[in-house]
């Protein structure tokens, strides 16, 4: 595995892989739902690239930048042993120079839920990304479906400004018990990990409420808002379009069921995804070649199941 810091030794080194060049950003502490996403890309691609950047303008002024858990050294032997051609893995001071100043606003679809909880968090995410992409130059960008309204941001931004590669979502990986994986797990005390599943249950009741003919919006996510008990602090629940994130006020499938809450200090997101009538998923991307049936019904298991970041 090759590891360049530049973004003119990244595109050196991607223009002598063979194509197509699967893409799989993260900012590190990888866990297995990072490496589900990388094992993914390394089926359905020649070539795969991964970054690690801790991304500072994606982070406000009270988040976790300072303590978000930085293991390099870990994280390299993970990605050599799933077959990483490079790793990507650049300084603050190579992607933002003293000279930087401009940064990618993503409109409306950003300034809703998580975007409202975090302001400019996604003018971040947007921003660090088109980065990535003018680096690596991939065909593929492969996401995990846990931040499911970055990778909402993330298709609207490839779409807007023509970036010409293809979004794969994958779904989320969860512990036996529900969690979803993530990097922020690590910040749980025991009591709090045997809590945390219940966010997951929260939204899983909401979307069971759907599914049962449920319509009125408030009914379903006080059905989730049962399962969500002290000591967690609902930052909000949501049920919205998973195309434009609109909030549904007479449910209706496909749909997408949304929580964000805190155990102590520590945030936890999630959410769960209906599907369509028809068993597809609009949300998660089906395994590339899948025959059509193929690709509906891995849709719709990723639905019922739930996936990273």
């Amino acid at each position: 595995m090759l590891i360049v810091r530049t973004p003119g030794e990244c595109r050196r080194a991607v223009a002598s892989l063979p194509a197509p060049v699967g893409f799989v950003p993260t900012m590190g502490a990888l866990h297995a739902g990072h490496l589900a996403i990388v094992d993914r890309a390394r089926c359905e691609n020649a070539s795969v690239v991964v970054s690690i950047f801790v991304n500072p303008l994606q982070f406000g002024p009270h988040d976790d930048y300072d303590r978000y858990p930085r293991v390099f050294d870990q994280d390299c032997a993970l990605l050599r042993e799933h077959r990483v051609d490079v790793l990507y893995a650049p300084s603050v001071e190579a992607m933002y120079p003293s000279t930087f100043s401009t940064t990618v606003d993503v409109g409306p679809l950003g300034e809703e839920l998580e975007g409202a909880c975090r302001p400019g968090h996604f003018r971040g995410v947007a921003t660090v990304v088109a980065k990535l992409l003018g680096a690596v130059r991939p065909q593929r960008l492969y996401l995990g479906q846990k931040d499911a309204q970055q990778t909402a941001v993330l298709r609207r931004l490839v779409q807007d400004l023509d970036m010409g590669v293809d979004v794969v979502i994958a779904r989320t990986v969860r512990e036996s018990d529900g969690l979803a994986l993530s990097s922020r797990n690590v910040y749980l005390t025991p009591e709090q990990r045997s809590v945390a599943p219940a966010l997951h249950r929260a939204l899983e009741a909401a979307a069971r409420a759907i599914e049962e003919g449920e319509r009125d919006a408030r009914a379903a996510i006080e059905a989730a808002r049962r399962e969500l008990a002290p000591p967690f602090r609902e930052e909000y629940l949501a049920i919205v379009d998973p195309a434009t994130f609109a909030a549904l006020e007479e449910l209706r499938r496909p749909a997408l069921v949304l929580g964000a809450a805190y155990l102590g200090t520590t945030r936890l997101i999630d959410n769960v995804s209906v599907p369509d009538v028809n068993g597809v998923d609009h949300v998660v991307t089906p395994p590339l070649g899948a025959p059509a049936f193929g690709r509906a019904i891995e849709r719709g298991r990723a639905g019922m199941l739930g996936e990273t970041s």
